[in-house]
């Protein structure tokens, strides 16, 4: 099994450490980028967001200085919002990713859980999943295609037209990034791309009829089980035990879950019995020592049928740079061998 970190290059002020600031938060993730790939990991992923509290609105600026920095880990976005983006420029950006990394870039695409990016580039919110397919059907084209010819709705025709660079992998790896709704698990499988499930809450176990969609959808498609992977994205931190994971992650955890974010959506604050609901048996939560965090990766891959990855996602939490590096070292030298064992 695959595993990795997931980043939104959060930039959180806080009262430990001060004023935060960009150039600070930036060359940090890249020391734990750095980390990361010397203690094993598989995957570093960057998300993409267009809020002042996160420096990640253009992923492939930070995974290509990644990639000079780094030597076998594979890099890729988390995701891509493609409904916002034209997707020969997409292509371009992770097509010279790839040729930078010597072929460790990858992408994850998806619809984005925020709607800021529609106001920034002129694009109407009622277009949302509409965008996304047409978007999504020129990328697998351009991917697929040197020289592309396509025409929609949403974006001039090409008309035999080169796209260059072209990557080194071929086929360039997409992932679907998914949450819950039922036709994008059923694309991914008609589409036969791989799977990535963010399941930020609630019990894993409920997204199983999702996943099983999934692949029914893709056998029907005429795809190979193998070609069908799932991947799972969920919070998550590790401490030399449980109880020192706990009280490292829940206070910051908690504080960003009732403002910013967590409070625009209306979502109810972070108790510690929620919390605790959620680092339990069946709780989406990967949170714990070494050994019951590799023990819940094997219950979620189990209980969803088998995955292949699976991604920490650690910035909600507001911790500090000291206590991401630790995290990160005991999940490449300690988690991921229990795991794979």
């Amino acid at each position: 099994m695959e595993i990795g970190i997931d980043s939104f290059v959060a930039r959180f002020n806080t009262a430990e450490e001060g004023t935060f600031n960009s150039r600070d938060a930036m060359a940090q993730l890249l020391q734990r980028i750095e980390l990361a790939d010397q203690v094993g990991l598989n995957i570093f992923g960057i998300g993409e967001h267009h809020r002042k509290e996160f420096l990640d609105s253009a992923p492939a600026m930070i995974l290509a200085a990644a990639a000079a920095r780094t030597k076998n880990i594979r890099l890729t976005s988390a995701v891509t919002v493609l409904s916002a983006a034209d997707p020969v420029r997409v292509f371009q950006n992770f097509a010279t990713l790839d040729v930078i990394s010597q072929g460790r870039a990858e992408m994850v695409v998806g619809r984005g859980s925020f709607i800021e990016a529609f106001p920034l580039f002129g694009l109407n919110l009622q277009d949302y999943d509409e965008l996304f397919s047409e978007k999504l059907e020129l990328l697998l084209k351009i991917r697929d295609n040197e020289f592309v010819n396509w025409s929609g709705k949403f974006r001039p025709a090409l008309k035999n037209q080169p796209v260059y660079p072209r990557p080194l992998q071929d086929p360039f790896p997409i992932w679907l990034g998914v949450g819950g709704t039922p036709e994008s698990f059923v694309r991914a499988g008609v589409l036969g791309l791989p799977l990535m499930v963010a399941i930020i809450g609630g019990e894993t176990r409920s997204f199983k009829p999702l996943v099983d969609l999934y692949r029914q959808a893709g056998k029907q498609a005429g795809h190979s089980l193998e070609r069908l992977k799932v991947g799972l994205h969920s919070m998550g931190y590790v401490g030399n035990t449980t109880e020192e994971a706990i009280d490292i992650f829940y206070p910051g955890f908690a504080a960003s879950m009732s403002t910013g974010v967590a409070k625009e959506r209306g979502w109810p604050p972070m108790t510690r019995a929620r919390f605790n609901a959620q680092i339990g048996d069946e709780g989406a939560y990967i949170i714990g020592s070494p050994e019951e965090v590799a023990k819940k990766i094997l219950h979620h891959s189990e209980v969803l049928g088998g995955i292949s990855r699976v991604t920490f996602q650690m910035d909600a939490a507001t911790l500090p740079h000291e206590q991401l590096m630790k995290s990160i070292e005991l999940i490449g030298t300690r988690v991921a061998p229990l795991v794979n064992r």
